[in-house]
């Protein structure tokens, strides 16, 4: 990996640079899934943590639980779920845009005073191609995705996972895995906007 291309992975919509981390341990629910599934999901988002050094925990001291994941079919399920609306601003015209663009996905953040990822929200419409990925990779390619707030140019092309051949086994792959040990690394900031941030980052990098 380049600097630039550290950097491209943080690059906003806009052109702008964004970076925040979790400055708080992770507090994981998960709806729609059965227990198996479940025990797969949280797996994942610990193993992501473990990597990075990050804490998980039951529960939040002020949210209960701040990393929630929904599975369902299809979008106007949401607007079923009581008080989603008042943890997602303009729920009804959110789901109204996801319906119009055919989306399987959706992600929403939210952050501390000192910009840092406070609350995550994870909807997964699972239709068409969702549904015939390995329970493992969609949980894995998940936990990568909250880990940090990746840019939504970082793994348009490129998926942060790959398959072991000898054991068909889904891992991260090793330069997402590099960048987000960095991205933790205690002398690294909770949040950045200026692009020299993906400088340190690359300075940090263990590809070995």
């Amino acid at each position: 990996m380049t600097p630039q291309d550290v950097e491209a992975l943080f690059t906003r919509a806009d052109g702008s640079y964004g970076f925040a981390r979790w400055g708080r341990p992770i507090a994981p629910v998960v709806f729609g899934v059965e227990d198996a599934t479940l025990r797969t999901v949280k797996g994942a988002l610990e193993a992501v943590a473990t990597l990075v050094g990050h804490q998980m925990a039951e529960t939040d001291p002020e949210l209960g639980s701040n990393l929630m994941m929904f599975f369902f079919r299809e979008w106007e399920e949401l607007l079923a779920v009581p008080d989603l609306d008042r943890l997602i601003p303009d729920l009804p015209a959110l789901v109204a845009r996801l319906q119009a663009a055919d989306a399987t996905q959706y992600r929403a953040f939210r952050f501390d005073n000192d910009g840092a990822i406070q609350a995550a929200f994870v909807f997964l419409r699972m239709s068409g191609e969702m549904t015939k990925l390995p329970a493992e990779a969609l949980a894995l390619g998940e936990a990568v995705q909250t880990i940090v707030t990746w840019g939504p140019a970082a793994f348009a092309e490129t998926s942060p996972l790959a398959v072991v051949p000898e054991s068909g086994a889904t891992v991260l792959r090793p330069e997402v895995a590099a960048v987000i040990a960095a991205a933790y690394d205690r002398m690294m900031p909770a949040a950045a906007e200026d692009p020299s941030h993906a400088l340190r980052l690359f300075a940090r990098l263990r590809l070995e």
